[in-house]
């Protein structure tokens, strides 16, 4: 029976949050076997606002507003302007593929007319949050509003006429946008112009100040592709801040990662697979290493009460259960005895256990002869990552903000 959810009151952020996890399934980095998601979110959201895991390139924060504000200067009426809004980003697709020098990201480039989860949707919360989308609310009660809006444009038009102020014109979209080409949607680039790319890293610094992500937007440093966001170059010269939070989301990406390694050991020995086994306790081994050769930073770590008075400060609100087992998993990690034999700790083990049961009940792979079957067969489903707080799509849209501003 196929899975389905339904939301009767949810915000924006809350419905994408959901959609990303359902996008996102397949990708092993970005599984939360474990439940600490709402940690890893926070962090996200601190360091690279706007952005999502499956974000790809940085020019669809103009192609959707472009699209819609075309539709609305034809008054596209509500009943209408979902399915011409789907045509337009479809026609997107086979324009990018048209550009003979367009790289990856291009959403939808096997699925085409069968794609499922358009750009609008994967966009749709950053662009309120970088500010370039004016109106508050999800995307489908902004299709509906749309013939309320066109009948409230035309009243302000006509009080203005009259010399009244009785009506405000309602903006859908921040009225700084760049104008779309002539040709769009039919001929479509990545690239970014100056002016264009000039406006997104505006808007980053206007309404995402104080984060790492402005911070890159706004650096004269040549692109560097680093794995993980505290390697980038920029790291020394950043503000005490973002320092301070980068320092904690390292910490807590570092040692949080052993718990997803044993999760996977355990679940590689009741499989029975030798192999896999080994592999998971050689990266347990390594996994202590690098905890022992940051052991001085880590000893300066306040994880039990500044780590979490950042994460609460952001909105995050894990539940007690969660926040219990991060506190005593972080025990385990920052004893450098307990963290090196870590796989045959018998509090360590339990805790993983009970920590999947809890979440998944008669599901937990642990537990589940069938779900062990499945994570056998599925490949993607055996490897742990670390975490690494969206930087993969966060760095790709910077480098393209970066790259449209040495057009200048």
């Amino acid at each position: 029976m196929e899975s389905s959810f339904t939301w009767l009151d949810y915000s924006e952020k809350d419905r994408q949050i959901v959609l990303n996890i359902l996008e996102l399934l397949k990708k092993s980095e970005t599984r939360d076997e474990l439940g600490i998601g709402v940690v890893r979110d926070a962090f996200s959201d601190m360091l690279f606002p706007g952005t999502s895991t499956i974000q790809t390139r940085a020019k669809y924060f103009l192609f959707i507003p472009w699209i819609y504000k075309s539709l609305e200067e034809k008054k596209v009426p509500s009943s209408k302007i979902e399915r011409r809004g789907r045509k337009d980003e479809i026609r997107i697709i086979y324009a990018l593929l048209d550009f003979d020098d367009t790289e990856e990201g291009i959403i939808g480039r096997e699925a085409k007319e069968n794609l499922q989860r358009l750009p609008s949707s994967i966009y749709w919360h950053g662009l309120e949050t970088w500010g370039i989308r004016l109106y508050p609310y999800p995307i489908s009660d902004y299709h509906r509003s749309l013939d309320t809006f066109y009948r409230s444009d035309k009243a302000a038009t006509n009080s203005s006429d009259e010399g009244m102020d009785c009506f405000e014109k309602r903006r859908n979209w921040h009225p700084g946008l760049p104008p779309a080409p002539d040709d769009f949607p039919e001929k479509a680039s990545f690239y970014l112009t100056y002016e264009e790319a000039s406006y997104l890293k505006e808007r980053i610094m206007l309404k995402c100040p104080d984060t790492m992500l402005s911070c890159l937007v706004s650096s004269d440093l040549p692109d560097k592709s680093v794995i993980l966001p505290w390697e980038h170059p920029i790291c020394p010269d950043l503000p005490e801040k973002i320092r301070e939070e980068l320092f904690h989301a390292r910490n807590f990406s570092e040692t949080i990662y052993g718990a997803a390694l044993l999760y996977n050991l355990m679940i590689a020995e009741k499989a029975g697979a030798k192999d896999l086994a080994r592999g998971y306790s050689d990266a347990l081994i390594e996994w202590a290493d690098c905890l022992q050769s940051r052991r001085d930073e880590l000893s300066r770590w306040d994880s039990e009460k500044r780590f979490w008075q950042i994460v609460f400060s952001h909105g995050a609100r894990p539940t007690l259960s969660t926040k219990n087992f991060i506190d005593n998993w972080l025990n385990i990690a920052l004893s450098p005895e307990r963290a090196k034999s870590v796989a045959k700790d018998a509090y360590a083990r339990d805790l993983i256990y009970r920590r999947e049961v809890q979440l998944k009940g008669r599901l937990a792979k642990l537990e589940n002869s069938e779900a062990l079957d499945r994570w056998m067969r599925d490949a993607s489903t055996r490897m742990a990552g670390q975490l690494r707080y969206r930087w993969h799509p966060a760095e790709k849209i910077i480098s393209d903000i970066l790259t449209g501003l040495r057009r200048s």
